[in-house]
This record gives structure tokens, C-alpha cells and sequence, in this order.
């Protein structure tokens, strides 16, 4: 397997997006990790970056194992996916979030790519089967869903007493089912849901397998 040969490269795939993998570095630094394996490059605009299923598991190799360099704390406005239990969610977004959410998607449709047998782009990876309640934060905001905010309405997703599942929930019957269909689409597995104590509708997502 390949590996990084430089500082500069490991810091690189220390830093890259949390969430997609998404890499920040000069055009040569990136094509050298294109060229080990460790990094593509999306075929649509803006062609960003990502890491290749190596990389990541060059990025979470064990302390001992790691570089010497301690990773450096990810930049303020690092994309993160927003889940709606946040403290600080803005109230309104502007279209560069939105395209950091477009970007977020793509990446992971082009991780299914990647990862999945036979490249199927249609149902979840493996990354986002261990980091479901991210995935189905990025899926729910790129098909347009707003998380919610301190003051207004909007979905929230939580880990599910249900196991290898998440709960989403929102305030209105409508907005629980259009959070589902949202979630068929990217390929997720949803039921409904009602607390019949306190009359509140949720949906249970579990990443389809086949």
C-alpha cells in the first residue's frame, strides 16, 4: 500500500474534511497524492479533492504509527454536517453553503463509487454506515432540508435506541415525511414513527444494503 512520503502530505490528509474527506492543498501537493493512491480528484466542478479509502485509513492510523507532526486544529468554516442539535446553527444559509453541502454530496456519492461492489452510487458506504448520523445529515440538507435552529423549525437527526439506525424528526407530519422521502431517494432505508404519549411523528433511517 501507498504512503505518504513527506510532512507536508501527511499534514495534508490530518486536515482533510472530517465528514468527506475533502482535501485543501496546492494543485502539486494534491496531484502527488493523486498519484499514491491516497487522493482523487471529483470529475465535476470545482474538481475538488478527496481521500481514496487508503488515505482515510492513512489518516486513522493509530498514534503509534502516526507522524511525528501532530495534526493541525481544522480552520474555523470547515465544512461539518449540521444535524439540527446544534447551539449555533444559523438562521439562514447563503450559497456558500450550499455549495459546501453540494460538494459534501458528491463526495460521498463518489465514495460510493469507489467503495461499493460494482461502484453502486445508489445505496450507503461503509464510511457512512459508521458515521450515520453525519451521512444522513449531508443527505438531508443537500436535498434541501434545513436543520433546525435555536429559534425556528426544522430537522433534527439523533442516533436511534434502534441499532445501525437514526432518528429524524421535525415539527410538522409534513416535514417528517418529506425528511423520508429525502432519505429513500439517498438511498436509505425509512420508517415512520409516532410517540403515541406525546403525539410527535419521526422517521427511523438504516442504511440500505442491497
Amino acid at each position: 500500500m501507498a504512503r505518504p512520503t513527506t510532512a507536508a502530505q501527511r499534514r495534508i490528509i490530518a486536515e482533510a474534511d472530517p465528514a468527506t474527506g475533502r482535501l485543501r492543498g496546492t494543485e502539486a501537493q494534491l496531484t502527488a497524492l493523486v498519484r499514491l493512491r491516497l487522493a482523487f480528484r471529483h470529475p465535476r466542478p470545482p474538481h475538488a479533492y478527496f481521500l481514496t479509502p487508503a488515505g482515510h485509513r492513512v489518516r486513522d492510523e493509530p498514534p503509534d504509527t502516526a507522524p511525528e507532526t501532530a495534526p493541525a486544529t481544522p480552520e474555523p468554516g470547515v465544512f461539518a454536517p449540521r444535524t439540527g442539535t446544534e447551539a449555533n446553527t444559523p438562521a439562514t444559509e447563503g450559497p456558500a453553503r450550499q455549495r459546501e453541502v453540494r460538494a459534501a454530496w458528491l463526495g460521498l456519492v463518489e465514495l460510493r463509487r469507489m467503495t461499493n461492489p460494482e461502484g453502486d452510487r445508489e445505496r450507503p458506504c461503509a464510511w457512512e454506515r459508521a458515521h450515520q448520523v453525519r451521512a444522513v445529515a449531508i443527505a438531508l440538507e443537500a436535498a434541501g432540508r434545513a436543520p433546525a435552529t435555536a429559534g425556528g423549525d426544522g430537522y433534527r437527526v439523533v442516533e436511534s435506541v434502534q441499532p445501525d439506525a437514526v432518528e429524524v424528526s421535525e415539527p410538522t407530519p409534513e416535514g417528517v415525511r418529506a425528511c423520508g422521502a429525502a432519505l429513500e431517494r439517498a438511498g436509505w432505508l425509512v420508517s415512520e414513527h409516532g410517540d403515541a404519549r406525546t403525539g410527535r411523528r419521526f422517521v427511523v433511517a438504516s442504511p440500505r444494503r442491497r
